[in-house]
């Protein structure tokens, strides 16, 4: 047991103290067993406290430590830091959340915040008594890193990480990469295509030798651990061995008989079960579509290149670390929602980009000219009784840059804004400043007063009470409605199913800290980029793409890896092999090995979280948790209940 604890309570400039009476809780736990040295800090988290940590440490000869402080989220590490610099073992450090945990949340009764603090402190002191100096577990890792997706952010991950010296598998799903963005024209606020900023990412990563590229690729399996992850990707063909001449190609798509609405357009169109959007979408060589395909021939009649008798291929890829950079759908509005799919002219954003990107001299849609649009915002997004509460950020600048754009493209059309409070951050600023110099009318609403459209005759009418104008009723006859919609997580879940990436509120992959851990996730190895995350613009998209790299590339550069202690142990003489412990875990950690005669269970340490699953399934109590003993953890509950 530890005979010479020093404990330091902050008052975290009064976001603890101005709630927790902070020396008091000194006073109260001074003269607790094994405590040596106790004192309060007014930022334990500052410079001149570190040292001062490292001088007790060294001077008074403290043997454990206990800083009572905010969120370990937050500052765990610092302070283990601060013990390694003493020459203490980092694990005889114990952190106790008395900001979020009590000051926070108990912000009303400072009287009943104090005592709660002391319990907390006190447990984190019987806990430290225990504490075992414990070393690292070291792995072995590959020098390899497989990027999931292809999309901006994902090529730009691969492309920083073969600079940095990775080898790189870069696996889209599609036959195609580029992602959303090759679905757009002139971006904002670069006025650059998509297809431009596809391109020279593209050739970037051909250009690359450590980069392999899989199309049509999907990862079906997972197994290993940081350092070691062992993935199979399954690979649907082409049916194409090669590129066909322009002649060919337009032949077998001409001849082919099978009709389907092109996603690529966002279905306002069609497309052949052989298809290839030139000159937007790489690889240039097309793919023929097995799910619409009819198996007629026609096209082999007229395409030498055509080959049915192409297989599934199932590879195994062995890499260090999985980033995983998997995109967003845009939000498909139910039907009848501002009369979408039940009027014929409402249309969706992004189904709008490519009717203007298809449309040349005059804005048509359905064969009528189009001179009065309305754009209704946040479609999907701050919604008051719906699923999607969060703002997509990005949309407001989107329909925006689209209105000017439209301006700028043909004559006397007139844009009509309905919002609920504009966004355009940052330079995006000048966006919305160009539109108001055209003559874009923008009409504002509250979130539980939203346009309301109704038919009359062969009209469309939009009507709003607009805040702008003191709530005044105002109508606009539009000849297109365009609903202005934000970005949702992908449909397709599976990967994150088979990666177990938790995700958060909005259903996004979560990160384990929006600032100081922004592209990790709870699984080792696992990085996380781009509008996965979360609803991000192109620029945003590439920074968290270069961090994810970033932080993926120091797991594995130097082949080595330290891993946390802090995992389960089995007692080989109690356990009695039941599958109870290998069914809890989360995290396929267990496994079933003959030792002396008998099956028992083992942990791979390389693949244990130490989230303790598996300790209260065990009959026979045989499993313990490295830093949670049962010892500790006892003493801590001890040390939280009251004294009879």
């Amino acid at each position: 047991m530890k005979k010479k604890i020093g404990v330091y309570v902050c008052h975290c400039g009064g976001n603890i103290s101005d709630y927790v009476d902070v020396e008091k809780v000194i006073e109260a736990v001074e003269t607790e067993e094994g405590v040596f040295l106790a004192k309060t800090t007014m930022f334990a988290c500052a410079d001149s406290n570190q040292k001062q940590m490292v001088e007790d440490i060294k001077e008074q000869g403290l043997d454990s430590v206990v800083v009572a402080s905010c969120s370990p989220k937050l500052h765990l590490l610092t302070f283990r830091a601060v013990t390694e610099r003493a020459g203490l073992n980092k694990y005889n450090y114990v952190h106790a959340n008395i900001r979020e945990q009590v000051s926070w949340a108990h912000s009303d009764d400072k009287v009943g915040a104090t005592d709660k603090a002391i319990k907390i402190v006190k447990a984190a002191i019987a806990k430290v008594r225990y504490a075992e100096s414990l070393d690292p577990i070291e792995v072995k890792s590959t020098k390899a890193v497989a990027v999931i997706g292809a999309g901006i952010a994902g090529m730009r991950a691969a492309i920083e990480l073969a600079e940095a010296g990775a080898d790189v598998y870069l696996i889209e799903r599609e036959h195609f990469v580029g992602g959303r963005v090759s679905q757009w024209d002139n971006l904002f606020t670069s006025e650059e295509t998509g297809k431009e900023l596809v391109t020279r990412l593209y050739d970037e990563v051909i250009k690359l030798n450590r980069i392999t590229l899989f199309t049509g690729a999907e990862v079906i399996e997972n197994s290993g651990s940081v350092g070691n992850f062992i993935i199979k990707v399954k690979i649907t063909p082409r049916y194409i061995k090669k590129l066909c001449n322009e002649g060919e190609l337009q032949k077998a798509i001409d001849v082919c008989p099978v009709t389907v609405p092109d996603e690529f357009n966002f279905n306002i169109t069609s497309r052949k079960a052989i298809f290839h959007n030139f000159p937007s979408e790489y690889p240039h060589l097309p793919a023929i579509d097995m799910k619409s395909c009819t198996h007629c021939g026609e096209c082999e009649k007229v395409c030498e290149s055509i080959d049915f008798s192409e297989k599934e291929e199932i590879l195994t890829l062995k890499v260090g670390t999985l980033l995983l950079a998997s995109g967003f759908d845009p939000y498909e509005p139910k039907k009848g929602e501002f009369g979408y799919q039940e009027f014929d002219n409402v249309v969706t954003l992004p189904q709008f980009k490519r009717i203007v990107h298809i449309c040349d001299q005059e804005l048509v849609y359905k064969g009528k000219k189009i001179k009065h649009i309305a754009y209704i915002y946040c479609v999907g997004s701050r919604q008051v009784d719906g699923e999607n509460k969060y703002c997509s950020r990005y949309c407001c600048t989107a329909v925006i840059h689209t209105a000017n754009t439209v301006k700028k493209k043909y004559k006397n059309v007139y844009n009509y804004h309905f919002n609920r409070g504009i966004r355009t951050y940052g330079k995006q600023e000048v966006i919305y400043e160009e539109s108001s110099k055209n003559g874009d009318v923008y009409l504002q609403s509250f979130e539980y007063d939203p346009p309301v459209l109704k038919k009359k005759g062969d009209k469309t009418v939009v009507t709003v009470e607009d805040v702008l104008t003191d709530k005044k009723e105002l109508s606009v006859e539009a000849d297109l409605v365009v609903l202005v919609t934000g970005m949702v997580p992908r449909k397709d879940n599976s990967i994150g199913s088979l990666l177990k990436i938790p995700r958060g509120r909005d259903k996004f992959f979560n990160e384990i800290h929006m600032k100081l851990r922004p592209v990790e996730t709870v699984i080792d190895g696992v990085t996380i980029a781009g509008a996965s995350q979360g609803p991000k613009n192109i620029m945003e998209s590439m920074n968290s793409a270069l961090s994810a790299a970033a932080k993926s590339f120091s797991l594995i550069n130097s082949g080595e890896l330290e891993l946390e202690p802090t995992i389960a142990v089995v007692d080989k003489e109690s356990c009695e092999w039941c599958e109870k412990c290998q069914e809890a875990c989360p995290y396929d950690a267990f496994s079933k090995v003959e030792k002396e005669g008998k099956m028992v269970a083992e942990v791979n340490a390389s693949v244990c979280k130490g989230c303790g699953m598996c300790l209260p399934v065990c009959p026979s109590d045989a499993i313990d948790l490295i830093g949670q003993t049962n010892e500790e953890v006892e003493s801590m509950i001890d040390a939280l209940l009251p004294k009879t």
